[in-house]
């Protein structure tokens, strides 16, 4: 194997190209992270770690070694990778936004407005600097209302506050009222500021937000799994307006939550997405959580469609999104933010395995060692739901239908009886029995 001047990769399979039905026996990896991920490939059957220049086959990538090394890299067919070149066209809060607002724009005006306002599941949100005076006609049409001001590239809740007035701003931008390490970081960044959601959704008072995952393996065509797994973020503080300086009321991020005086480690500020959906339907009935959840579907299949087009999609690429979707009192999703690197250290046991079983139905997906047909609508906790056009359940009878009652293939919330799934899909690893 040899590599390129430029640093990329190039050369054959550290095994031999293999047979028709013949399983691969041999993954190099390299990884840049040290969490949950790093165990994951540990125990994978067959998958050896390679350090600093080794030739690899697979890689799990921090976004800062893609922005160095892709543009360098020559990458064999077999070779994988865990992020697309420009995911953060909607990875960034500012990108997000611009995607959607052109897409709902094209939708308006190829198949009218009744289609466009599928998108209305985010908040109204400027880009400051550049929209400060949009922004500005926009708060004096609306005063008294509360609004929130997020650095659009970071994450873990740094930099994020709450504000009333126009003369916060005014402040903010004067660097006035911030600290001098606030300055230093904010110099250089552009803010979004966003119309803060005054109504969530509450249990016990508190305010919480969900986390769901998406794993995209092709854009062109668009091919997006979701997973039955995820949880709800609780704040650790009862929700009111009174204070909008108290980031344990209004922001969930574990990374802020965990520093509060009163935060218990052992209970952590988690419910499984099973628990808030069993919650949900009992206080409101299965067909309105039904109704709720088809909501959800539709925001990760137009997040992901306003950006299709501009993705460079590229076959070695995939892309795991930890979603952000805030539900208020109403009962309405809105679209908060889209992770590129969701966070994959664990804040509990729970947390962990958790995290384990997504990342090894992840790496199912990826299929290193060919053992999927190409044809599965479910992989492990992953269902399939959309494969360049909705994917309806197996059990659905299309003669009986109509269309618009055809049932999603999505189960978010739903029993994740993955190991007898993956039992029964999947072909034994090289030399493991099957049982």
């Amino acid at each position: 194997m040899s590599k390129s001047k430029t640093g990329g990769y190039k050369g054959p399979y550290a095994y031999q190209k293999k047979k028709d039905g013949e399983l691969r026996s041999t993954v190099r990896y390299k990884c840049g992270l040290t969490n949950t991920i790093q165990d994951v490939l540990r125990q994978r059957p067959g998958w050896v770690e390679v350090k600093d220049d080794a030739e690899w086959d697979f890689n799990w990538c921090d976004v800062g070694w893609l922005r160095e090394n892709y543009d360098h890299s020559y990458m064999e067919e077999h070779v994988r990778i865990c992020h697309f070149r420009n995911h953060y066209e909607l990875t960034r809060k500012n990108l997000m936004v611009k995607n959607l607002k052109r897409y709902r724009k094209f939708l308006e005006r190829e198949s009218g407005r009744l289609e466009a306002a599928k998108c209305d599941f985010f908040p109204r949100t400027f880009e400051l600097p550049s929209e400060y005076h949009l922004f500005v006609e926009e708060f004096k049409r609306s005063p008294g209302n509360t609004w929130i001001m997020k650095p659009v590239a970071r994450s873990q809740g740094k930099g994020i506050f709450l504000f009333r007035k126009l003369k916060d701003i005014m402040d903010w931008k004067k660097d006035g009222t911030r600290s001098e390490e606030q300055r230093d970081e904010t110099q250089v960044e552009s803010y979004v500021s966003q119309r803060y959601i005054e109504n969530p959704y509450l249990i016990s008072g508190r305010k919480f937000d969900l986390r769901v995952y998406i794993l995209v393996s092709s854009y062109i065509p668009l091919k997006a799994w979701l997973y039955r797994d995820g949880f709800a973020r609780f704040s650790s503080t009862r929700f009111s307006l009174s204070s909008i300086d108290d980031q344990y009321v209004h922001l969930t991020n574990v990374a802020v939550q965990k520093t509060a005086p009163d935060y218990d480690p052992e209970k952590g500020c988690k419910w499984e997405i099973q628990k808030l959906r069993r919650y949900l339907t009992a206080k409101h009935g299965s067909e309105t959580v039904e109704s709720l959840f088809k909501e959800i579907d539709n925001i990760f299949v137009r997040s992901l469609q306003s950006v299709q087009k501009v993705i460079i999609n590229d076959k070695h690429c995939f892309e795991l999104y930890g979603y952000d979707i805030l539900l208020d009192q109403d009962l309405k999703p809105w679209l908060i933010e889209v992770n590129a690197s969701p966070s994959l250290t664990a804040s509990s046991q729970e947390d962990y395995e958790m995290k384990c079983r997504l990342l090894d139905d992840t790496l199912h997906i990826v299929d290193m060692e060919s053992r999927l047909t190409g044809r599965e609508k479910r992989v492990g906790g992953f269902d399939l739901m959309w494969n360049d056009g909705p994917v309806y359940r197996d059990d659905v009878n299309l003669e009986t239908l109509g269309v618009s009652c055809f049932p999603a293939n999505t189960h978010l919330g739903c029993i994740n009886d993955r190991d007898k799934q993956l039992r029964q899909l999947l072909k034994p690893f090289p030399g493991q029995k099957k049982t």
